[in-house]
């Protein structure tokens, strides 16, 4: 909990509070449902927090805006980033009924109002949001697809509404349908841990 203090020094003392909390909370329930791995929950802070909080680092978003985190999981990078931009909306979906019930429990011990999670795949959501985010979910060009009918054609952000995925090694293949529009970002921009070594930020701006 002390590297999200360090890089993120001015969190309100409720904001500090909802993420301590995170560490019993996704402990009891990965007992329960195993939605991180089983050695990896004692990472949770750096691997899974921190690694979702680097969408916080990339873009300062405006109140209102609305996000889709699309394949959560158990609430990544969607519960980090709704702790952290309490006056956004999320929806978060995932094709895994009992993921989504990991999701509604843990945002309704932190009371996150600003939080939505349903059982549902991406070609079925019909709402339209600002920016879709999601953690190594799919290749993007397979993910662009499904989501290109998500993004809102109003923008009122600094950065043009789109996709904000985050992945790991080497996108050349990845990123070459998209070479002269999608942008990608080391997160060693952001965080000094070697496990961000050949983590990256793609953002690819959508209509």
């Amino acid at each position: 909990m002390k590297t999200i203090q360090n890089y993120f020094p001015s969190l309100t003392a409720n904001q500090t509070s909802q993420f301590e909390a995170l560490l019993d909370l996704y402990t009891e329930w990965n007992a329960k449902i195993n939605v991180i791995s089983r050695k990896d929950i004692q990472n949770l802070y750096v691997h899974h927090v921190l690694h979702s909080l680097a969408i916080a680092k990339f873009i300062d978003f405006t109140p209102q805006t609305r996000i889709l985190d699309v394949g959560t999981g158990g609430g990544f990078p969607g519960i980090p980033l709704a702790i952290f931009f309490p006056e956004l909306e999320f929806v978060m979906i995932d094709s895994i009924g009992k993921k989504i019930k990991v999701v509604n429990e843990v945002a309704q011990a932190l009371s996150l109002a600003n939080v939505e999670a349903h059982h549902r795949r991406a070609q079925d959501e019909k709402g339209k949001y600002d920016f879709v985010v999601s953690r190594a979910v799919m290749p993007l060009p397979e993910l662009v697809k499904l989501v290109r009918k998500n993004i809102s054609p109003k923008h009122k952000n600094a950065l043009s509404n789109g996709l904000i995925c985050l992945k790991g090694g080497d996108l050349t293949d990845e990123l070459k349908p998209f070479k002269n529009k999608a942008e990608e970002f080391p997160l060693t921009h952001y965080f000094s841990e070697a496990f961000f070594e050949t983590k990256k930020l793609v953002y690819l701006p959508i209509n």
